[in-house]
């Protein structure tokens, strides 16, 4: 259920809503370094591969956790020749980008300011606190907020729907109360919502060809109960 454009993307509207500097920039291809920092589940990876696909970039997705010096700059350099060969940017998108030491993070430096390839680094981190002040210095910051229930619900109602990436070749009765239930308790997390969503669905025996999806199945779909007062 990944977006593959800005439209399908739900939530971030403080950063992609009509008019915002991010929106902006896509959609003039004037994309610089970013890094993107925020809560799991609220969409960076997807933002990070939403925005290569609308500037025609090339993906160049990276982990901080497994990846090497060498790595890294093997990257850069398939960048420069994809660049002279084909005329296209590459997007360097870094997950846990705050996992990088201070020599990993200089590597980048020269050709990030050059601006090919364009960093996309992804943190849960404060980014102030984690990643050198002179890679800040060359990028732009942006925070991603968990999404509310309204955004979670709309996501689990496209994955319902969907017959081509979601569960929309299985017949659903989904009760209000367990969408209003998965919407609410992930806490902004759609990964953790669609997940819980997916499980409930598989798993559940159906009743004259369709699932009951009940709040009890979500309950037990993302392992916690409502907290009663």
């Amino acid at each position: 259920m990944r977006p593959r454009t800005l439209k399908e993307f739900a939530g971030q509207q403080h950063l992609l809503g009509p008019g915002k500097l991010l929106s902006r920039a896509i959609a003039s291809d004037k994309i610089s370094s970013l890094v993107l920092f925020g809560p799991p589940g609220t969409g960076k990876t997807t933002l990070a591969t939403v925005i290569s696909q609308e500037t025609k970039s090339y993906f160049e997705p990276l982990n901080a956790v497994t990846s090497n010096v060498a790595e890294i700059r093997k990257a850069i350099d398939d960048a420069k020749k994809r660049f002279q060969i084909k005329n296209q940017k590459t997007i360097l998108f870094i997950d846990e980008i705050h996992r990088f030491n201070k020599a990993q993070q200089d590597v980048l430096m020269p050709d990030i300011e050059r601006g090919n390839p364009v960093l996309i680094g992804a943190t849960t981190h404060n980014p102030y606190f984690s990643i050198v002040s002179a890679l800040l210095s060359r990028s732009l910051v942006f925070e991603l907020k968990p999404l509310n229930e309204k955004e979670i619900r709309s996501v689990l109602l496209r994955a319902l729907g969907d017959k081509e990436k979601g569960l929309g070749n299985i017949s659903v009765q989904m009760e209000e109360e367990a969408l209003d239930f998965l919407s609410k308790i992930c806490d902004g997390d759609v990964r953790r919502a669609l997940n819980a969503l997916e499980l409930g669905v598989t798993t559940t025996p159906k009743e004259k060809e369709s699932v009951h999806f009940t709040r009890q199945v979500a309950e037990e779909s993302i392992q916690k109960k409502a907290v009663v007062y």
